[in-house]
């Protein structure tokens, strides 16, 4: 009754509406852009009307179904069969974090050169992430490029179920390579659908088109029973509007048609909704996190609270050149306003260089953010033991309260916490030779990847994953 808790809440009641209007306007008035014909002929048979090019036009109705019907809660498991974490859609979901988002190279935290990603990397990246406490799961940190282009996803996938027990969110670009990683997941665990651990990602194309890739991907996760993730990517003045409210407008209506996909194929199929906001920077042509488009990530989890759906979204990830300084600043302020906003699901982080490069140091250096960021969140109890009457009137004024009753009992867990920094003095920090920051986290990584702490069973994964891909 008296715990203060901090929280992040960025839109009024009836700002929600209005974004929500406005993304219904958009979907019966321009409506969305759908590829397969299997796809097509699901939304005509709802709708009762025939297409125009492709082009459907979603009706209100039509949505609100679809929202009715979607699972607020999902539980999601380790490999092992534990219940690992459950994603809610109520606005009281802790955020829960994961490594990776398929990046083409890897940043060797030793000799600070980057090199092509290949797959004894996505074992060391997997590896990590399970060894990291406050990582909750594996999203697919790279894309192999020592394999063939239409075997190496599917390696990628071995890699990580045998590197981790945690779940994995599993993106695939490639649709024939989606159903034969599903097949060999079901070879190795058995129906996936009983205690799921891996989580198919998929995503449309913005602005408004549900590509065909993206639909079949779609059906082919709800045939076999588990929760997927329909997250759209979005940057503003190229993809979208420049403004943010137009960005937020239009990657909600793209949201909700995956929404309604998704509960026509199958009512109550457990789906996962979010957006991966970025601004468009004209003068480079490239993508980049911004403070605006990290506001949006909380308002589209807040939106989802709204609709009662659990929240997928961005991690901040890919504006650095590493675990650098202009990494750490975004990342800083993601993974706060993640864990204070209810932001649920929070892929991807690692990735620098937009995205291309993979850092184990990035992830380490995240790894301490999180950390911290849920301390803070967990704010503090005010209910009168805690305050402490009893040693306030013992010790009265001019006291100090270092041997008090509740000291004793609380010390332990009000001491400097970090997941890499010592505690250093001055005159420490110059017995150990003035080591810098950077030394201090490149060796903490060094030494967590030179000492890996696998499954016991990785090597029997591993074996019986090749021998079904061989045979």
């Amino acid at each position: 009754m008296f715990d203060l808790k901090p929280e992040i809440r960025v839109m009024t009641r009836e700002q929600i509406k209005k974004v929500h209007h406005d993304a219904l306007f958009i979907l019966e008035n321009t409506g969305i852009m759908v590829d397969d014909p299997g796809a097509l002929a699901v939304f005509e048979k709802a709708i009762g009307k025939p297409h125009k090019n492709h082009r459907i036009q979603i009706p209100e109705s039509l949505v609100q179904g679809a929202i009715d019907t979607a699972p607020s809660k999902i539980q999601i498991y380790d490999r092992l069969g534990s219940p690992c974490f459950e994603l809610n859609g109520n606005g009281t979901c802790d955020a829960v974090f994961g490594i990776g988002v398929t990046n083409l190279h890897y940043q060797d935290p030793a000799k600070n050169t980057i090199q092509p990603f290949f797959r004894h990397h996505m074992a060391a990246a997997a590896g990590l992430g399970n060894r990291l406490d406050n990582f909750d799961f594996i999203s697919t940190p790279g894309i192999i490029q020592d394999l063939p282009p239409q075997t190496a996803d599917i390696y990628g996938v071995l890699e990580m179920v045998a590197n981790t027990t945690k779940p994995i969110v599993m993106l695939i670009s490639d649709w024939d390579s989606f159903n034969p990683a599903l097949d060999l997941c079901e070879h190795l665990h058995g129906d996936l659908s009983l205690h799921p651990f891996l989580i198919p990602y998929v995503n449309p194309i913005t602005p408004l088109t549900l590509n065909s890739e993206t639909t079949k991907k779609m059906d082919a996760s709800i045939k076999r029973g588990l929760p997927l993730i329909f997250s759209n990517y979005g940057m503003s003045g190229a993809t979208c509007p420049i403004t943010p409210a137009g960005t937020l407008v239009l990657l909600m209506a793209e949201l909700l048609a995956g929404l309604t996909y998704s509960q026509l194929v199958k009512k109550g199929a457990p789906i996962i909704l979010g957006s991966l906001p970025a601004a468009f920077d004209m003068k480079n042509a490239g993508s980049f996190y911004s403070p605006s488009t990290l506001l949006l990530n909380l308002a589209c989890a807040q939106m989802m609270t709204f609709y009662k759906i659990p929240h997928c979204g961005t991690s901040g990830s890919g504006n650095g050149w590493g675990a650098d300084l202009l990494s750490s600043t975004t990342l800083c302020i993601n993974h706060f306003t993640s864990c204070l906003g209810n932001v649920g699901m929070v892929p991807f982080v690692g990735g620098s260089f937009d995205s291309l490069v993979f850092s184990p140091e990035l992830v380490v250096y995240s790894d301490d953010v999180i950390h911290q960021s849920r301390q803070f969140s967990t704010g503090f109890s005010l209910d009168d033991e805690a305050v402490g009457f009893q040693d306030v009137s013992d010790i009265g004024p001019g006291g100090n309260f270092l041997l008090s009753g509740l000291t004793g009992k609380h010390f332990r867990e009000s001491q400097f916490s970090s997941t890499i920094w010592p505690f250093l003095s001055l005159d420490k920090w110059r017995e150990k030779k003035e080591p810098t920051a950077r030394k201090i986290l490149r060796d903490r990584t060094c030494e967590l990847l030179n000492n890996p702490a696998g499954p016991k069973d990785k090597d029997e994964i591993i074996s019986k994953g090749e021998a079904f891909l061989t045979s």
